[in-house]
């Protein structure tokens, strides 16, 4: 027997099967459902062609079980494909990482940033006083450029690396420091935090004016975390 036709004539006995139970269960509940009707107003069996009939007494083949002989032709039905998908096991959310606060440091007496010159020959002292200048530093009693408040109190000043760390009154062309120093007293300020972020932008714009590299306290790499750090202790 031809296996197409096989497959068409399990599928229409199933089909039969389900139709019997239905009208067996439509008899036994006659009384109570009397209003049932189905489409071809007779015995579904009837329609059914007779050559789809199937005696499996003197045919000799193998009976292919519905599902696998779909298998090759059909996508599989989505309740089964759904049950053979392997569900992962819920992630755990990682916690939220928050932004490391910046530390609190102990304030030293005197907070002390540098700039250090690229230059094998460092910086000379005509262009540092013209810099200092149009960031408003003065020439100060005690050799060195200072920033001062409104009733001439210094807020800061800055030294030269060379020893004893002043700058000379004239010929300045013939000088030469490979950095410079600048000095705050946080103890002795009146707005600390408000002179330490000018400190801070006059450093950052000298150090981009001169091509320097700004040190830290430490004599490390001047970073905006150090810096933070700095700001946390003079606002607490």
């Amino acid at each position: 027997m031809d296996k197409d036709l096989l497959r068409i004539v399990i599928i229409s006995i199933g089909a039969v099967v389900i139709l019997g139970m239905v009208i067996w269960s439509i008899v036994k509940n006659k009384n109570t459902r009397r209003d049932i009707d189905f489409y071809d107003k007779g015995n579904p069996l009837d329609n059914i062609d007779s050559s789809l009939i199937l005696s499996t007494e003197n045919d000799d083949f193998d009976i292919v079980p519905l599902g696998s002989a779909l298998d090759d032709q059909y996508e599989p039905d989505p309740i089964t494909a759904a049950s053979e998908i392997d569900i992962e096991p819920e992630q755990e959310l990682e916690p939220e990482i928050q932004p490391a606060q910046p530390e609190i440091i102990e304030l030293p007496s005197i907070i002390q940033f540098s700039i250090v010159a690229s230059a094998d020959k460092g910086f000379n002292g005509k262009v540092l006083a013209d810099m200092f200048q149009r960031v408003g530093l003065k020439y100060g009693s005690m050799k060195v450029f200072e920033r001062l408040d409104d009733q001439n109190r210094v807020d800061y000043a800055v030294a030269s690396m060379v020893d004893p760390g002043t700058f000379p009154e004239t010929d300045l062309e013939s000088f030469n420091s490979p950095g410079i120093v600048f000095f705050l007293q946080p103890g002795e300020l009146d707005r600390p935090l408000e002179i330490f972020d000018d400190y801070i932008q006059t450093i950052n714009w000298l150090a981009n004016e001169l091509g320097g590299v700004m040190w830290d306290h430490n004599r490390q790499p001047l970073t905006n975390e150090t810096v933070n750090a700095f700001r946390m202790s003079l606002s607490a």
